[in-house]
């Protein structure tokens, strides 16, 4: 469960390494930074589906440099936490249940045990619904949430929702819920192509994240399964229902990206809109990865972060 630095992502200064302990056992890589001086509170830091804690080191210096203590994680099946399958380049879990175990024993274990409030979330796509759904709860910790680009609907670079959900639900009842789906590109991770990318205009961090899976091929998973697809769709289905948004409580604002062709950003206007302290940001040109963007695209989101998250 090390982490790596390189010459163009260097490892946060005081970057503290954790393993957290789901409540079924899975145990998950997870990071702890301080900044010097009194900190203002505490940023938990929830990652997307495939994506590690060294793709997030600038993000981290960011909100260091802000005053706040970091805490990251490492979704299980990726990154440098447990993988559920005998094949580990296989992004899957059954249900999205076993991400609220995930996400559970790092409140539990980490952020209320060893960071300072008040504690807010930042939370990117499948780590965004997520988050989500452990606000409906009463006894969240975070005061204030930011989300971006959140999983909520299927974008326009994916068959149409309703065809997947179906398919996947078949297809998982017929016991091939741990295969990959039918056409999945198996294309290895750094071997992709920047020209025509769905994650990211920006060149340079985009040949950044292609770095780390070449340093460390362990970190990279591949598509997802077809179970991982039904699970997610569940989820989604779910947090379309008014009761979903009714139950949340917390301020939350979601930054979308006005490019996004991986989720759809007129679905979280709708889940927004239900929220009863909910506001919605969308950055024009922005492509889903809005925190791996070109530099003008990130201030603008660093300056709804700011005028959001008290003590920024």
């Amino acid at each position: 469960m090390r982490f790596i630095s390189l010459p163009d992502n260097p490892m946060p200064e005081g970057l503290e390494a954790r393993t957290v302990t789901a409540g079924d056992g899975v145990r998950l890589r997870a990071a702890l930074v301080r900044p010097a001086g009194q900190p203002r509170g505490t940023v938990a830091l929830l990652q997307g589906r495939a994506e590690t804690i060294e793709k997030y080191y600038e993000v981290i210096g960011e909100l260091v440099a802000r005053g706040f203590v970091v805490a990251a994680l490492d979704w299980r099946g990726q990154g440098g936490s447990d993988r559920g399958l005998a094949n580990p380049l296989k992004g899957h879990v059954d249900d999205f249940a076993d991400y609220d175990r995930d996400l559970a024993a790092f409140t539990a274990s980490l952020l209320r045990a060893e960071t300072p409030e008040p504690r807010f979330a930042l939370a990117h796509s499948t780590g965004a619904l997520i988050l989500l759904r452990a606000l409906r709860g009463r006894d969240t910790p975070f005061s204030r949430t930011v989300l971006t680009a959140p999983l909520i609907g299927l974008g326009s670079m994916n068959p149409p929702g309703w065809f997947v959900d179906g398919l996947s639900g078949l297809l998982t009842a017929a016991g091939l819920g741990d295969f990959y789906p039918p056409g999945a590109s198996l294309v290895r991770v750094e071997e992709r192509s920047f020209e025509g990318n769905p994650l990211t205009g920006d060149a340079r961090r985009f040949s950044r994240m292609l770095a780390i899976v070449r340093d460390r091929p362990d970190l990279a998973i591949g598509p997802p399964t077809i179970g991982w697809l039904h699970a997610a769709c569940a989820a989604m289905r779910e947090a379309s229902r008014p009761g979903f948004a009714a139950a949340i409580a917390t301020p939350v604002l979601a930054v979308s990206a006005g490019a996004d062709r991986v989720v759809k950003p007129v679905a979280t206007e709708r889940l927004i809109r239900r929220i009863r302290l909910g506001r919605q940001v969308v950055i024009r040109g922005a492509r889903h990865e809005i925190l791996m963007e070109r530099d003008d695209i990130r201030s603008a989101f660093w300056a709804a972060f700011d005028a959001f998250i008290p003590g920024a």
